[in-house]
């Protein structure tokens, strides 16, 4: 059995600089979360530090995506500059490790109109679908300037990763604050607000009708999907009301891959499969963010059958991101 893992982030100082010269109304405050311990070291490493932290969890093979915001807050021009040259680092670092790493595309939503087109770029260098958030600026994920990069990744059956961001300021103000800088950020982030974004992204796509235009396209989100599954009966209220062509479980079973972002705790599985399928759930650590042993791994894996266990940790990763061949330390 390998173990792939699917959302393992990194940076580069260059998009780290561009994001830190921005003015302060724009700035994104997560970020600060990059600089708790190493964290920042590790966001920078595709080399031989990550391969071995991989080593220690048993990780054989990461799906690199870069760490929140992106390329998100920057100037368009800006955006599509830094997509481009974090696509190529990706593709470079893949290629130096091919055992070892795939990459999901940066994608600059900033510039709806250059998405598509980098997106068809980074895949024909071998990128295996694209990492994206809810909100770039004022540009929603389901503004229909944006709804090329859904064609594109449901022609090319890219996934499309959703990952959690920041609430926009005057959520936090109003929903976020009020308990001093350090509370503030962790509530807005991944102590609530983070989860509550990224899930109110798929569900705009499912309003907006995305899913009924590109049936076959794949959405994943993290954290056991960001709340989500656990609320899609009630949400399902929306299909009614926006005339969708399936109801919001659909939507959920159909399109929406979960992985558990090094959440490992069995209480959520069980929540998983009682809304969705084996062979739509996947494994990860959210590197460097959070950091599971090798043996809480282990112990974690031991609560599968073994076929699940096995589609879990590498098989449905394999069919989805297109992973061929041997992965893991050459032996």
């Amino acid at each position: 059995m390998s173990i792939i893992a699917v959302e393992e982030h990194w940076t580069s100082p260059a998009l780290d600089a561009a994001l830190a010269a921005l003015p302060a109304h724009r700035r994104d405050p997560s970020t600060a979360l990059n600089d708790i311990g190493d964290h920042l070291a590790q966001l920078h490493d595709l080399g031989a530090g990550r391969l071995a932290a991989m080593d220690a969890q048993g990780v054989d093979l990461q799906v690199l995506s870069v760490a929140p915001p992106s390329t998100g807050p920057l100037d368009p021009a800006d955006a599509v500059a830094l997509s481009r040259e974090l696509n190529d680092t990706a593709a470079a670092a893949v290629a130096d490790h091919p055992r070892r790493l795939r990459a999901m595309a940066t994608l600059p939503t900033a510039h709806p109109s250059a998405v598509a087109a980098e997106l068809e770029r980074a895949a024909d260098r071998g990128l295996v679908g694209a990492m994206v958030y809810g909100r770039s600026g004022d540009i929603l994920l389901d503004d229909p300037r944006l709804d090329d990069l859904f064609a594109v990744a449901a022609a090319r059956a890219l996934p499309v990763f959703v990952h959690p961001q920041v609430p926009p300021p005057a959520v936090r103000d109003a929903s976020y604050s009020g308990f001093g800088d350090t509370t503030d950020l962790a509530l807005a982030t991944f102590g609530w607000g983070w989860h509550v974004e990224a899930a109110v992204a798929v569900l705009r796509l499912i309003a907006r009708g995305t899913f009924d235009r590109y049936p076959g396209l794949t959405v994943v989100l993290g954290h056991w999907g960001e709340l989500l599954p656990y609320w899609a009966d009630r949400a399902n209220g929306l299909a009614r009301v926006a005339g969708l062509e399936r109801s919001v479980p659909e939507y959920v079973r159909e399109n929406i891959v979960l992985t558990c972002s090094g959440m490992l705790d069995p209480a959520h599985l069980r929540h998983a499969l009682a809304v969705t399928t084996p062979d739509r759930l996947l494994f990860s650590t959210d590197h460097p963010f959070q950091h599971p042993s090798r043996a809480e791994v282990a112990g974690f894996l031991d609560g599968f059958a073994a076929a699940d266990r096995d589609l879990f940790t590498e098989g449905n990763a394999r069919r989805l991101f297109r992973i061929e061949g041997p992965v893991g330390p050459d032996r």
